[in-house]
C-alpha cells in the first residue's frame, strides 16, 4: 500500500476534524461498506505506530450504521451509537486501551457507507 498525500476535499475535512478534536492528523483511511453485510470485528486501534492513547476521529458519509463498543474488562459496560450522515466520532485518552469497537452486520437494506478514520502515525 502507497500513501498519497491527502486531495484538495479530503484535506478540508481533515482540517475541520482537527478543530473539533484538538488533535493533529497525517493519515487517513477510508472504509467502504457496500451493504448491511459489510462490518467489522470487534478490535481497538492500538497499533504501535500510533503511540500511547491516540486520537481517532471517524467521519461517517452515506447511509446509517450502528457503532457498538464494550469495555475489555467489565463487559457490562456498553455503548451503541447510530452513526449517521455527516456525523463525526471521536475517540481519545485511554479508549484504544480499555475498550474494543466495531461496525456490526445487520439485517436491514441499507445501502452504502464511506467512513474516514482520521489519525496520527508517528
Amino acid at each position: 500500500m502507497k500513501p498519497n498525500k491527502f486531495n484538495k476535499t479530503l484535506n478540508n475535512i481533515k482540517e475541520k476534524v482537527e478543530l473539533l478534536s484538538n488533535s493533529s492528523f497525517n493519515c487517513v483511511l477510508l472504509n467502504l461498506y457496500r451493504n448491511g453485510q459489510d462490518s467489522n470485528g470487534w478490535h481497538s486501534d492500538n497499533e504501535k505506530e500510533l503511540g500511547e492513547n491516540p486520537t481517532i476521529a471517524s467521519v461517517s458519509f452515506g447511509y446509517e450504521r450502528y457503532f457498538n463498543m464494550k469495555h475489555r474488562e467489565n463487559k457490562s459496560f456498553k455503548l451503541k451509537l447510530l452513526l449517521k450522515n455527516g456525523s463525526v466520532f471521536i475517540m481519545s485518552g485511554e479508549t484504544q486501551k480499555y475498550w474494543l469497537h466495531q461496525i456490526p452486520k445487520t439485517k436491514k437494506n441499507v445501502g452504502p457507507r464511506i467512513n474516514l478514520t482520521f489519525r496520527k502515525i508517528n
